[in-house]
């Protein structure tokens, strides 16, 4: 009898993990004329998660696009992740997602054409789930599969949040457990359990509709999503957007126990290692937990909202995201990250 056909065998990476190395990318994009357009909100300049463009009467529209490798073999699986975590960029600017296009580069000659219709079956699930359409999309032949979404929102001006807004003494606050990493570098390995499997497919999927109520707020300064570039790189973004630095306590992250105990046998994603060659100068971490540096920079796909919000608005977050865990605060005094025990 032949083996199942695994989805991670045809590719490299997995997931967000995929993304091309930071510094790799500054280097890409560096001299690049984007141009300039009135309307234009959010460009590239800050690498937030969408670009924003402004209408008449104050509606602004919110357009991205994100799309990856396989991180799990199961395509119906496959294929709400992937959903879920492009729709993720619109509620980290605080919006509320319109109508999504699917991004599908599949195999055809090697990958049965039937698996790549479950992938988008639970894909526009996924997005029904979320209240919008999957209206379209484009599709190519490629030597490795790749899905993602194209998705539209819109924001009121005053509700738009930015991964630069934060302000010195801002709370940092994580809707969503650390590790989905490492667990789909497991699972990559054959080393996943099936209780480690599930949460990782609980993480992965679901959706940070949260993020449209918080925008709401006006003590929530700033606000992304973390995704390929981990914790500390996407921390690391806000911080240079606001001009701040941030300490941040290792104890309140919340992590995976299953991906804890991964990375204590230094079971972790190529990309972890990529991630803190990007940082590594502007980030102090002299703690005592090894899983501490594999945690802090695993690339997550469909990771947790990253908050920058005033301390007096703290029960307001609570309340629309009770799991907000609070790991540390932005700090004027402070250049680049220290993470504390």
């Amino acid at each position: 009898m032949s083996e199942p056909l695994r989805l991670t065998s045809f590719s490299k990476g997995s997931g967000c993990g995929c993304k091309i190395h930071p510094a790799a990318l500054e280097e890409i994009l560096h001299g690049v004329d984007f141009g300039s357009h009135p309307g234009l909100l959010v460009g590239n300049e800050f690498r937030d998660d969408a670009s924003v463009m402004e209408f008449p009467g104050g509606q602004l529209l919110i357009q991205t696009s994100d799309f990856f490798t396989p991180m799990v073999d199961d395509p119906s699986a496959f294929g709400r992740i992937a959903a879920a975590n492009a729709i993720s960029d619109v509620y980290a600017m605080g919006g509320t997602p319109l109508m999504a296009n699917a991004l599908l580069g599949w195999p055809e000659d090697r990958i049965p054409a039937a698996m790549a219709r479950e992938l988008l079956q639970a894909a526009a699930a996924l997005c029904r789930e979320a209240g919008i359409p999957l209206a379209g999309g484009h599709s190519i032949s490629i030597s490795e599969p790749v899905f993602g979404l194209s998705v539209t929102g819109s924001v009121l001006r005053e509700n738009l949040k930015t991964n630069r807004g934060a302000r010195n003494g801002d709370l940092i606050g994580l809707c969503k457990p650390l590790g989905s990493g490492i667990l789909a570098a497991a699972l990559k390995r054959n080393q996943l359990k099936e209780e480690a499997y599930q949460e990782l497919l609980q993480l992965c999927t679901g959706l940070n509709s949260a993020g449209s109520k918080l925008g709401i707020l006006s003590g929530v300064h700033a606000m992304t999503d973390v995704t390929g570039f981990g914790l500390l790189g996407h921390l690391m973004e806000m911080c240079r957007g606001a001009a701040l630095g941030a300490e941040i306590q290792w104890s309140c992250i919340p992590v995976s126990a299953h991906a804890r105990s991964l990375a204590a046998m230094m079971i972790m994603p190529d990309n972890t290692f990529r991630n803190w060659n990007a940082l590594e100068r502007e980030v102090s971490m002299n703690i005592a937990d090894t899983a501490a540096f594999a945690v802090l920079n695993d690339p997550q796909t469909n990771g947790g909202l990253l908050l920058a919000v005033s301390p007096e608005d703290r029960n307001e977050v609570e309340a629309i995201a009770p799991d907000c865990a609070w790991i540390g605060v932005f700090d004027g005094s402070l250049s680049g990250i220290r993470v504390v025990d």
